[in-house]
């Protein structure tokens, strides 16, 4: 049966909508391998604060927190972010490889706020809370900051083009991962929380991070992987677990710091041979 739009005044066929509407959806509306990746990330990141929330958050203000279950939930939460950090990892491959959806960049973004924004900056919040020499205030502070870190750097990601390579600011994986490393420390609150503050600056600095690709992508997701497994250990009260997890949580601060001093260096050694250029031109 055919009827003529009133509005239209063109045939209007009962049912037709629908299909030719699901054969002509944009291209816009269709996620693809990629995306599917970066929603498992943002998927992490939810789940992070879910754990953070109801195993060391809620059995403190209850009073029945327990060693054992606030390890347990605290390693859950930091392998969750660590595996979210895989996701973001293979989504950047897998979208170079493949087709990417024109919603692949701002997928990306949004769900990197989730995983590396919201869920370490709540954990700070949280260890400001349950931590005995903690300052509950101070802390929210801290989270603050790591969060609108992260908020502007994906902005400024999103604006500034840099060079093919190279990240401007500390990546927001990296970031989020030397946050917690630094509370898994469990070094006195002020020195913990200056640290904290000095990630911050980090992510919205304009210090040069290599992007992971090639060996690189693989020596960081070896990393990951091993970092996951010393938070097992440690969460299982696995022998030696403690002095592994801070083991690893150090070298994850050590590298946060160091690869600033090299870029730093290297930056600095390339004005100068631009300089030295630039007089050996000179007639």
């Amino acid at each position: 049966m055919t009827v003529i739009d009133p509005d239209t005044q063109t045939d209007w066929v009962p049912g037709a909508d629908a299909g030719d509407d699901a054969e002509e959806m944009p291209l816009s509306l269709r996620l693809s391998i990629a995306d599917t990746l970066t929603l498992g990330n943002a998927t992490c990141g939810f789940m992070a604060v879910y754990f953070t929330t109801t195993g060391i958050l809620i059995p403190h203000l209850s009073g029945s927190a327990e060693t054992g279950m606030a390890r347990h939930s605290a390693a859950t939460a930091v392998i969750l972010m660590l595996l979210a950090a895989i996701f973001d990892l293979c989504d950047g491959l897998v979208a170079r490889k493949l087709r990417s959806s024109p919603m692949g960049a701002e997928l990306d973004n949004l769900s990197d706020l989730i995983s590396f924004g919201l869920a370490p900056a709540y954990f700070v919040l949280v260890y400001g809370m349950v931590a005995d020499d903690a300052h509950q205030r101070v802390a929210a502070v801290a989270a603050i900051t790591v969060l609108l870190a992260v908020v502007l750097r994906l902005a400024r990601f999103s604006c500034v083009t840099m060079k093919d390579g190279m990240f401007q600011g500390m990546p927001s994986p990296f970031g989020a991962l030397t946050v917690v490393s630094i509370v898994l420390l469990e070094l006195p609150f002020v020195p913990t929380l200056l640290a904290v503050i000095g990630v911050a600056w980090l992510m919205v600095s304009r210090v040069e991070y290599p992007k992971p690709r090639g060996i690189l992508a693989v020596a960081m997701l070896s990393w990951i992987v091993g970092a996951m497994g010393l938070l097992a250990a440690w969460a299982f009260d696995a022998p030696g677990g403690q002095l592994l997890l801070q083991t690893g949580c150090v070298l994850q601060v050590v590298l946060g710091a160091v690869i600033p001093l090299f870029a730093t260096a290297r930056r600095v050694n390339s004005i100068r041979d631009n300089r030295r250029e630039a007089r050996a031109a000179q007639p």
